[in-house]
Formats: C-alpha cells, structure tokens, sequence
C-alpha cells in the first residue's frame, strides 16, 4: 500500500530534494539504518520497536521505586540509556545539566479550623497542598486579602502589593484564585509577612469552584507553606468571625540537578536544524510509560533507523528533563542559546504523549484554524504536513490546541515554527470522536495520566504505530528540505536559511504545566 502512494509522497515532497524516491522493492533491510525514502522509513519505524525501548523504560522504572522522575536514579538511567544508544548509533551526543528544584510529597496534610470552633478539613476533597509549596506547620489567625465573592467577580487577590497594605504579619493569607499565578500571589503574601497562605478557587463560574491541582512553579522564592482550597471553604472562611487555622505540609523541595539530552546527526547543512524533541521524565507517581515514555521511544527510534541517513539538514533530537516540574528543561535549553543559534534551527517538531490508550491523533493547530491561535511562521506548513500524512493513509485526524503545557512552549515564544503529535490526556472523548477514532465516549483518553498506572499495559499499539509513523515520515521530508516553510500564509514569512524568524512582541505565558494550574 505504501508504495502505491509514491506519486503523493513525491508531490508532498514538492520535489525529490534529494530524497531517493527510486521504485524500488517496499522490502525494508531495517539493520542497514539507511532508509531514505519514505515507505521505507515507515516499516522499519514500527509500534514494535517502540515498545522495545518503552520496556526498558518500564524495567528502569521497576527497578527505581516505579518512578523515572527528574532528579530521581529512574531518570538518570533513563538518560544513560538514550545516551548510550545515540553514542552508539553515530551522533553527536551531549548531556547538559542544568538546575531545578525537585519537589515531593511525604506523606499526608492537614488543614484545620481553631477558632472560633474547630473544624477538620479533608485533604483531596477540601484542600491540597499547591505544588512546589514549601514544609511547615504553622497555626495563626486569618487574614482575607482583597475578597471578591459571588458569579462573574473579577477577583484579582494578592496579585498586587497594594493588596497586603495594613496587612497584619504573623498571620495566614486567604486569597482568591483570578488574574495572577498563583506563585506571584504567594510571594506577594510571603513579602508582607505572611506565615502560610490559603489560596481558594475563584467561584466566578461553575468549573472555578471546585479543588484543582495547582502549582506555584519550581522558581517559587516565598519560603512559606502555601495550600489550595474550593471555593466553599474560602468563602466559608470569609464569613467567619476571627478563623484560626492550623496548616501543615507535609512536603519537601530539594535544590538539585538535571540534565537534557542532544543528539545531532554528522551531517546535515549546520545552519539549517531540523529538530525534534520529547520530555524524558515521568512524574513521582509512576513510571511514565504514555507520558511521555511514548514520544522519547518513538523519536529515539525515528533516530536509530535514520542514523546511517545524510540528511540536507542537520537532524536533532532532544530528551528533555524536568518537563513534568515546569518545562524547566526545554526553557533552559532555548533560553541558553544565542540567537544566531536560534536562527538556525528551522523548525521544531514536539512529541508529547502518542501512544494513549483511548485516543485521538492530534495535530497541533499551527495555522489557527481550530483554537483561534496561529503558531510562529511556517507552523501552519507544519500542521499541513502532519495533515497530509493522516489524509495519504485513509487516518483520521483532528487539531489539538497550543496550551503550552509542553516543551514547545518557549520554541514558541522565540518565533521558531513548530508542530507535533498528541494522542490525549486527561481529557474526555466524545461521541463523535468515539465515532471517527474508535475507543469509549465519555472516557478519559488516558485514564492513567498521571498515575501510577501508567505502565507498559497503558499504550495503545495502533496510536502508538500510527503516529511513529507520521512522526517518521515528517522529520524524513524536513530533514531534506525546508522549502515548504516558505510558502506559509502566516505573515510576515518565515525564513528559510536566509530570512530570520519573527519573535512575538510579547511571551504567551501558559495557564498550566502538565496537570497543574498555575494561575
């Protein structure tokens, strides 16, 4: 079947560029690592071989306390793993450190009412801990901070300094989730004197009211406990006469350090980087088989069955460490760069999550089209060809919003064109794409997000192939020409080797890093 599509490939290619397109036998020698034409790639790139190295992440795992978190011996034999395969298949491979804080939950919180009467509250329905909250146990009276209760308020709690004045120092804040990070809110509190703060949903809508994941981000500098509670319990604390709370958080932060991998290809023209990247950590709670285990397979495989190619361009790849605390590894890397480096990589292809078990095949929506908001220049070429792809081989497929809870996030904000696969997380099917990609309605995409059920048995063979495949088949047409980014209809045009990217006006800052919100 593959082969029968050659005539399309060719006319996706818009021209060979290079590419040995000769009809030729769609027999694959896959242990040769050749493979530059495009049906070939496509069998040797398989859900079999992925789960090859998804198995050694499992057993690393297994071996690890179940974790392959940054900062965590999971995570380090992770790296070494990626590194010796890369090192051993001819790349250029470096290992870059960087620093983060690791952060950790040691067991259960409390959160109790003192006065005027005594209270319980129920950690995991009634409050959390707010991630990358300092330890502390603390009992103090309560000070409301700018409350505004009650449907379609405007609360903007904490977010200014102005908010703390005559605020009375030894006691805990209560502030109102809206407008901020909830990080900002915290210091501003810690700044004033504050000993512990209770930050409550915002109450403006039905979905802000209830208790969420959230975090204060691995930057947080306040140095006080801080706690996440529904919109009940802050407004019941508002109505109540002189509250005294005890609050303990039972957590730890560690100062430590991590590292990205980067692999690069011998050849390629230097000054025209095709890069693909996946984050290599899990979170603490389990192994990270979908997330992102999936995508850091799929691309070190795309890589191994490339590694004997001569590309036009330079090819390379990135594991990145400590997406799950804050996209502290992508961000350090891109941040780092100069911008003549930057301007020279032409484009970045992101792969988060591509094996769910319940999904869907996601296209970032580079062109807007969707989610109403266009990616840097040349993003829109990208989703196009992904779209392709999925169309040649009779797969459904759908754009998938740029939230920026991924690592393509600060690519984003230095106007470098990027695009990239995601199969669903914690999200819910509906009927009609129960109906367009199999699977349940009404079910997360992946029930396991997250947990410590995401496992070996947590990947679904067909997303797993499907979208290897596209991935494969995406990176093998860059990796011999970027011509294509020319022809965007994002204005103002991309360059192309010889015209510079465009970087926004101002940083999109997202609302959430992986399952916490952060504002």
């Amino acid at each position: 079947m593959r082969k029968k599509l050659l005539p399309a490939m060719i006319a996706l290619l818009g021209g060979t560029s290079g590419l040995v397109v000769a009809d030729t036998t769609t027999t694959a020698v896959c242990d040769q690592g050749i493979n530059n034409m495009p049906w070939q790639l496509m069998e040797c790139v398989n859900a079999y071989g992925v789960k090859k190295h998804l198995q050694m992440f499992q057993t690393i795992a297994d071996a690890n306390g179940g974790t392959r978190a940054s900062g965590t011996s999971g995570f380090n034999q992770s790296v070494d793993y990626v590194v010796n395969l890369m090192s051993s298949a001819g790349y250029d491979v470096k290992v870059q450190p960087f620093a983060f804080t690791a952060f950790e939950k040691l067991g259960e919180s409390t959160m109790v009412q003192l006065a005027p009467d005594s209270k319980q509250y129920q950690e995991d329905t009634d409050f959390k801990v707010m991630t990358h909250s300092e330890p502390g146990n603390v009992s103090s009276p309560v000070t409301p901070v700018d409350i505004h209760l009650g449907p379609n308020n405007n609360s903007t709690s904490g977010c200014e300094k102005e908010d703390f004045d005559n605020f009375p120092a030894g006691t805990i804040a209560l502030i109102q989730r809206g407008a901020c990070t909830f990080g900002s809110k915290a210091e501003n509190a810690a700044a004033a004197g504050a000993v512990g703060v209770i930050i409550f949903n915002q109450g403006n809508t039905e979905d802000r009211k209830g208790l969420m994941s959230g975090t204060l981000g691995s930057d947080y500098s306040g140095g006080i406990p801080v706690m996440f509670a529904t919109y009940d319990v802050g407004e019941s604390l508002v109505h109540t006469r002189t509250p005294q709370l005890q609050m303990f958080a039972n957590v730890k932060r560690i100062a430590t350090e991590t590292y990205n991998v980067i692999a690069e290809s011998k050849g390629g023209n230097p000054n025209n980087v095709v890069m693909l990247g996946s984050h290599l950590d899990s979170v603490d709670d389990g192994p990270g088989i979908n997330d992102n285990g999936s995508g850091s397979a799929g691309i070190l495989e795309i890589a191994l069955q490339m590694q004997y190619l001569m590309p036009k361009n330079k090819l390379r790849f990135a594991w990145w460490g400590a997406e799950e605390s804050g996209l502290v590894g992508s961000t350090h890397y891109v941040q780092n760069l100069s911008e003549e480096e930057k301007d020279k990589i032409a484009l970045y292809l992101n792969f988060d999550m591509i094996g769910s078990p319940n999904y869907f095949n996601g296209i970032y929506d580079g062109d807007g089209s969707s989610f109403g908001l266009e990616g840097p220049p040349g993003s829109d070429v990208i989703e196009h060809t992904f779209e392709r792809f999925f169309s040649l081989f009779g797969q459904p497929y759908r754009g998938t919003e740029i939230s920026f809870r991924s690592d393509y996030a600060e690519f984003f904000n230095e106007g470098i064109a990027f695009g990239g696969l995601f199969t669903g997380a914690e999200g819910i099917k509906t009927e009609e794409e129960a109906k367009r990609f199999g699977g349940e309605a009404g079910k997360a995409y992946d029930h396991c997000y997250h947990q410590a059920c995401d496992d070996i048995t947590n990947i679904n063979d067909r997303a797993l192939d499907i979208n290897a495949d596209a991935a494969a088949f995406t990176t093998l047409i860059f990796a011999f020409s970027t011509k294509s980014l020319e022809n965007t209809t994002i204005q103002p045009p991309l360059r192309a080797n010889t015209m510079r990217r465009t970087v926004p006006a101002k940083k999109i800052e997202p609302e959430r890093w992986g399952n916490d919100w952060l504002k």
